[in-house]
């Protein structure tokens, strides 16, 4: 288990920039970003004990993270 945040720009340093823009022009892209953040920021609490929970939360949190990263990814490269 990784106890790096995944933060978006991370995960897609070639895309920031139409990150940057796609929030501020597609709404759908927006709310997308911002829940993977709150899910991300979740995951990492849960994993560096700041807000311990059960494993399978945790496993729930990062099947959803996982979710919300390929969404993100299919409108990146659309």
């Amino acid at each position: 288990m990784s106890h790096t945040p995944h933060e978006l720009a991370e995960e897609f340093p070639e895309f920031v920039e139409k990150m940057s823009d796609l929030k501020q022009s597609d709404a759908h892209f927006a709310k997308l970003a911002d829940e993977y953040h709150d899910v991300n920021r979740q995951v990492h609490r849960a994993e560096t004990n700041v807000e311990p929970m059960s494993e399978q939360a945790e496993v729930e949190l990062r099947k959803q993270r996982s979710s919300l990263k390929d969404e993100i990814y299919s409108m990146l490269n659309a």
